[in-house]
């Protein structure tokens, strides 16, 4: 082979081959050495073998995967990808191979192995679809579908959409194209900045990938070959935000047992033969769990199996809980991680979803409650023949085979903006707004992802999966684009992508972004930074109206909290008190308005499993509806005004609130438990500013999710160029770069990109 290595001063690996294969290998094989643990983590949790050495709190989420299919969705996909696309299919074998090469090197570098008593296992060529598919299947949201169940059944239909006015507080990519025109250069400037649950190691790794073929720099997803979410070429760059599209179903369906014990589902056409077989999954210091998995014509079953009635069916495998996980598992699931603050932080795969970082509030049991989930069709009865109900997930890569990945090589030759263009039109999961630019002066920004079309019922609740009008049509949607007019700005907003949609994030931080570039027509990458690090927090605006509107009948005290925090320059500076005040009081509110009576019905744990619990916990609705609840809904305005007089008066009472990055502090979801959380640093921002870190108000003010990784790429000169990733390069603690860049991410600063290879030390075999 041909391969040769080489890393900058932060450790980042570059790599040059003789041809895009040996290239893939070289990929596979630098990530597993750099982060065989984190990569060996990320195979079994697309497995379900995570319990294995884990342990039975990490029950949930094997339980989840082996019943969306994971694994099997991953060989299905590649088994098409080898039909329809060979060469795409051996390349990401190459690097399926170059990871098998590496793991050894790897394992024996990382200390987890040895604590856990985890072996390197092998990669298949179609585990890195796995694990793309493990880390994206909840990053759409799709349990925000029972949440809105739950709030019809138990608030009320009119208030179905309370919790989802433009309102999941947790979004928060961010991304921008600078056309040349309003550079200092003449030539654009494209910048990346993916709020996602922040991992050690991180979910970014940075890297350049070499051949005569092409030369790119960007940030690879480890287990995952090429570069899909962000990268430069020299001549084309691009990134991506979540587009916050809905493409995933949930059908209530049917089922009853055969006596051969197979089993059958209610569809359109009728009572037709379903999917069912067990599976055992291994627990470390406990008993094996059996549990059933069954899939319908609409797709598998991910919540209700377990409650069939003990008249039917073998009692194999049933727990008589949703989900099946036994009680041990934890209520945020296998990405919970430690607890935050006593608060257990949200499984990290659910991306811009709502209710992401939630603490799970209630029982971890979650049991169901009497009747069947969603109620029955007409005519049929619970029990009997009548079977039993249950909820299947339908999502495009089990329908199509289709995962997108024949997008990653030609994203890789990419030369313009309309190679970036083509190479996205064959994208599937998830669907993103896509900028892009190039050096001829080409601007992008368009949608790419596979969206369904069926009935706008799907994308608001669960549906019935016996009645047709909830088919998906065959052709998916159009995707939007828009011409870029100077700048273009995506921030999960409800925008380009609306038309696919229901929630989105609140405007703040597009609006914020989109007014801080229109400033300025000299936009440099270093400029660019201060655009990044921004902490102006508009979503402050309507509590600051309430407290202005309570002066009367405050205590002098209160009257004194009240007048620190109106002459609150409403920026969340790290070291603000006012900032911490200001926290303070909106922890405070969100605790008073989620303890009210007009909430009272959603107090009860939503009946589903545990590993959706993030999405339906009533504290974290409220915290990040918290704008729409102080102007609208079923607390009363006379009601709400008191409730902000007596936060004000709580506060008050109280230790003077510390500077906001006292309590504002990052907390990193690890596999391992961290044995010195205090060591983690303090930070500035907060969910809705730029520099967006959120939290959970009300619950704990640290910070689960915040920028993954930020780029700046010139179209000028790629050496001008900016990255950074919340820790390393390496995933090996005590390796020099494990945490080198974390005090410039904290201070919201780039390393360089270095592509002159005699700036570059040759790594030595």
């Amino acid at each position: 082979m041909s391969i040769e290595v080489y890393r900058d001063a932060w450790g980042v690996p570059h790599l040059r081959a003789g041809d895009p294969d040996e290239l893939a290998f070289a990929q596979g094989r630098v990530t597993a050495r750099d982060r065989a643990w984190q990569l060996e983590v990320e195979r079994h949790r697309a497995g379900g073998t995570t319990a294995a050495f884990l342990g039975a709190a990490e029950l949930g989420w094997d339980v989840f995967a082996r019943r969306v299919r994971l694994a099997d969705t991953a060989r299905l996909c590649f088994a098409r990808l080898e039909r329809t696309d060979a060469p795409t299919a051996a390349w990401v074998s190459a690097y399926a191979d170059g990871v098998n090469d590496g793991l050894a090197e790897g394992a024996r570098r990382a200390p987890e192995f040895a604590e856990t008593g985890l072996a390197p296992g092998r990669w298949e060529p179609w585990t890195p679809l796995a694990v793309w598919l493990s880390t994206h299947v909840l990053f759409a949201g799709f349990p925000t579908k029972l949440w809105r169940e739950e709030v019809a059944r138990r608030l009320g239909e009119e208030w179905t959409e309370l919790f989802a006015t433009d309102g999941p507080g947790t979004a928060g990519s961010n991304g921008w194209v600078v056309a040349g025109e309003r550079t200092a250069s003449g030539a654009a400037l494209v910048a990346g900045d993916p709020h996602r649950f922040i991992e050690a190691p991180g979910v970014y790794q940075q890297i350049r990938l070499a051949c005569p073929a092409y030369d790119v720099v960007g940030l690879a997803v480890p287990g995952v070959p090429g570069l899909a979410h962000f990268g430069h070429t020299g001549p084309v760059a691009w990134a991506i935000t979540n587009a916050m599209a809905d493409y995933q179903d949930v059908y209530r369906e049917r089922l009853r047992r055969r006596p051969d014990g197979g089993v059958e589902a209610l569809g359109p056409e009728g009572w037709r033969p379903a999917a069912a077989h067990t599976e055992t999954i291994g627990v470390a210091g406990g008993e094996p769990v059996v549990i059933e998995v069954i899939e319908t014509d609409r797709g598998p079953v991910i919540a209700g199996l377990d409650e069939e009635p003990e008249a039917g069916g073998p009692e194999g495998g049933r727990t008589g809980r949703t989900g099946g996980a036994p009680e041990t598992g934890t209520a945020g699931g296998p990405r919970a991680g430690a607890p935050v603050d006593g608060a257990p932080a949200d499984a990290r795969t659910a991306g811009d979803s709502p209710a992401a970082g939630a603490p799970a509030d209630g029982p971890a049991d979650g049991v169901l409650e009497e009747g069947p989930v969603g109620g029955a069709p007409e005519g049929v009865r619970p029990g009997g023949d009548g079977g039993w109900e249950v909820l299947a997930l339908r999502h495009p890569p089990r329908v199509t085979g289709r995962l997108g990945f024949e997008a990653l090589p030609a994203l890789l030759r990419a030369r313009t903006v309309a190679d970036v263009d083509a190479a996205l039109d064959g994208w599937v999961e998830p669907v993103n707004v896509v900028q892009a630019a190039d050096t001829r002066g080409g601007l992008l920004h368009r949608v790419a992802g596979h969206v369904p079309v069926r009935d706008r019922a799907n994308s608001l609740r669960t549906v019935p999966a016996w009645d047709a009008a909830h088919a998906w049509a065959d052709a998916p949607a159009p995707l939007p684009r828009a011409e870029v007019r100077g700048h273009a700005v995506m921030a999960n907003a409800r925008g380009l992508a609306a038309p696919l949609g229901v929630e989105f994030a609140p405007p703040h931080r597009a609006d914020r972004i989109d007014a801080l570039l229109g400033a300025s027509a000299d936009w440099t990458p270093e400029t660019t930074t201060a655009v990044h690090r921004d902490t102006d927090n508009p979503s402050a605006a309507p509590l600051l109206a309430a407290a202005g509107r309570a002066g009367e009948g405050l205590s002098p005290a209160a009257s004194a909290v009240r007048e620190r925090l109106l002459a609150w320059d409403r920026r969340m500076d790290a070291e603000s008190t006012g900032a911490g005040l200001y926290a303070a009081v909106r922890g405070a509110v969100v605790r008073r308005l989620a303890g009210h009576e007009a909430f009272a019905a959603l107090r009860e744990p939503a009946p589903y499993p545990e590993v959706f619990r993030p999405w339906l916990a009533l504290g974290p609705r409220v915290a990040f509806a918290l704008e729409t609840l102080l102007t609208a809904g079923p607390v009363p305005a006379g009601d709400v005004d008191r409730i902000v007089r007596e936060a004000l008066e709580e506060v008050a009472a109280g230790e003077p609130p510390a500077a906001w990055g006292t309590t504002h502090r990052l907390a990193p979801w690890q596999a391992l438990p961290d044995p010195d959380d205090a060591r983690w640093p303090g930070l500035a921002g907060d969910h809705d500013c730029v520099l967006s870190t959120s939290s959970v108000p009300g619950w704990t003010d640290r910070s689960a999710r915040a920028s993954a990784a930020r780029c700046v790429w010139d179209l000028a000169d790629r050496e001008r160029s900016g990255w950074v990733v919340p820790f390393g390069a390496s995933g090996v603690p005590g390796d020099p770069h494990h945490q080198d860049q974390l005090p410039l991410w904290l201070r919201g600063e780039l390393a360089p990109v270095t592509t002159d290879w005699q700036y570059l030390t040759e790594e030595q075999e």
